[in-house]
């Protein structure tokens, strides 16, 4: 299965997805949250440097659990300025 390129708005709602992870995860370290969210310390480095800017729905609600993030605050913060959720 061939997958299309992501758009410049896709990678955008990548990179701030992982921003907003890094930032969640204040001073623990990425293995404790990997750990905690039944993912590789590399897989969370990916998403929070935007290398994965489309991780798995499960993938991300994992991290949220174990970050205390709400799907909806995620979501929120997420979306494109031209599109609120």
């Amino acid at each position: 299965m061939v997958r299309n390129p992501l758009t410049p708005e896709e990678r955008e709602r990548g990179e701030r997805l992982g921003r907003l992870l890094r930032e969640a995860r204040a001073d623990r370290s990425m293995a404790e949250i990997a750990a905690g969210a039944g993912i590789s310390a590399e897989t969370l480095r990916k998403i929070e440097t935007g290398r994965a800017p489309t991780p798995a729905f499960f993938t991300v609600a994992a991290l949220a659990r174990v970050l205390g993030l709400s799907l909806d605050e995620l979501i929120g913060r997420c979306a494109p300025a031209a599109f609120p959720a």
